[in-house]
């Protein structure tokens, strides 16, 4: 139901190229117009084989509409007042009371919260003009599962529309369970232009060293930037969707059985927050309403760091111990570039920039080579850690609590 909910609001809009979105999303063409027909028929009732639920009559009595604000919170109990009205308008309900008779009615049926007291001055917000300028990626929380398992669920929100892009349970905070993920939502959805993550793995470490998962993102043509040490305000929108996903899913009296549970769950939940839940920085809207497909398609191949180099470029390979050998010299580069090319490019006598793909690593300076083993220039250092590419000041993108960590190498 979430592949076709998913398919259709794409698919419906003018303009949009449905056999391009068929290959998308792994289904054949006829699929897809016969979900986009009984789409335009019946609504979102036509892509479930279950009978369609009555809509609402707009003489229906103030006390049907009170049931069903009750219905509303009991199905959602961290949705407050504002959030219920606009779930109600935009399911096409008439006649809806004012913010402060649903927060009434609520009280009158014990459904009410003690509001928290004031947490002090609020983030000035801020958020890309377009979607997929920006997608925000983390980790929420670990919780246990039966059997003494972990469930780590990955959230990655586009930063301009809020829609969530990734929702899913893993065993583990490493590379080898995220880039499956990434890559399914990038066939899906398209490349953004970056990617803001925090400082922890696999993203990036409190070193500043280069990892394998920006080196992934950086020859598919993705910048990818990390937020400051210590300030989770930089990925308020993650934090802020962890909160919710926290509020309206974990709770703490909820068994999960293992990960194919939390998954359905997951998914569920998904599909009601892009579609359904009317957020109240977009003043009401969904998520969904304001997202869009990339144009940058995923490549069926990775693409050779080599096709950023060109005919003046000296290309250096990795050796096992993230260093390159240059004037006899081991310049390291990072582990996490082992067994890759990258290109030198001169810019004065002494002076060469080091680049890998289309992003620049850092500076070589001869002149500051200092003191070689044995007292001699021109003998190799054996320890790559002795020679460390010399970075440049970091470049901050367009707020001040995010830094380009691609340059912090």
């Amino acid at each position: 139901m979430e592949l076709k909910r998913d398919f259709v609001e794409l698919a419906a809009r003018e303009g949009a190229n449905l056999r391009d979105l068929c290959r998308r999303f792994g289904i054949s063409p006829p699929t897809g117009y016969k979900w986009l027909a009984r789409f335009r028929e019946l609504g979102l009732a036509g892509l479930d084989e279950l009978p369609r639920r009555p809509k609402l009559s707009p003489r229906q009595t103030s006390g049907d509409l009170e049931a069903r604000v009750v219905a509303v919170r009991l199905a959602h109990p961290a949705w407050g007042g504002r959030k219920i009205r606009w779930w109600l308008e935009n399911q096409g309900v008439t006649g809806v009371p004012a913010v402060s008779t649903v927060t009434e009615i609520l009280r009158r049926h014990d459904l009410l919260k003690i509001p928290a007291g004031p947490s002090g001055t609020g983030w000035q917000r801020f958020e890309r003009a377009a979607p997929n300028e920006l997608w925000q990626l983390d980790f929420k929380g670990w919780f246990r599962i039966l059997g003494g398992g972990r469930c780590y669920p990955l959230t990655m929100l586009d930063d301009h529309s809020r829609f969530n892009l990734l929702l899913e349970p893993c065993r583990g905070e490493t590379l080898g369970e995220v880039r499956p993920l990434l890559e399914r939502v990038f066939s899906t959805h398209g490349l953004p232009d970056a990617i803001l993550c925090d400082n922890g793995s696999p993203w990036g470490d409190s070193a500043g060293h280069f990892t394998k998962f920006e080196a992934w993102l950086l020859r598919l043509g993705v910048k990818v930037y990390h937020g400051r040490p210590r300030h989770p305000q930089t990925q308020g929108k993650e934090e802020r969707f962890h909160r919710t996903f926290g509020d309206e899913v974990l709770s703490p009296a909820r068994t999960w059985q293992d990960l194919e549970h939390c998954g359905q769950v997951f998914r569920s939940w998904r599909e009601i927050y892009n579609h359904e839940r009317p957020h109240d920085s977009l003043g009401g809207k969904v998520p969904a309403s304001r997202f869009g497909n990339s144009e940058r398609v995923m490549p069926a191949q990775l693409p050779e760091a080599g096709q950023w180099y060109g005919e003046g470029d000296r290309v250096k390979k990795v050796n096992h111990r993230g260093a390159i050998l240059f004037k006899q010299v081991l310049w390291a580069v990072g582990e996490a570039l082992n067994g890759e090319e990258v290109a030198l490019r001169q810019i004065g006598e002494q002076r060469f920039e080091v680049y890998y793909c289309w992003k620049k690593l850092g500076v070589i300076d001869l002149s500051t080579r200092g003191e070689h083993a044995g007292g001699r220039h021109g003998v190799i250092i054996e320890k790559p850690s002795s020679r460390r590419i010399v970075k440049d000041p970091p470049i901050r993108p367009e707020t001040e609590s995010v830094k380009d960590v691609s340059e912090q190498v």
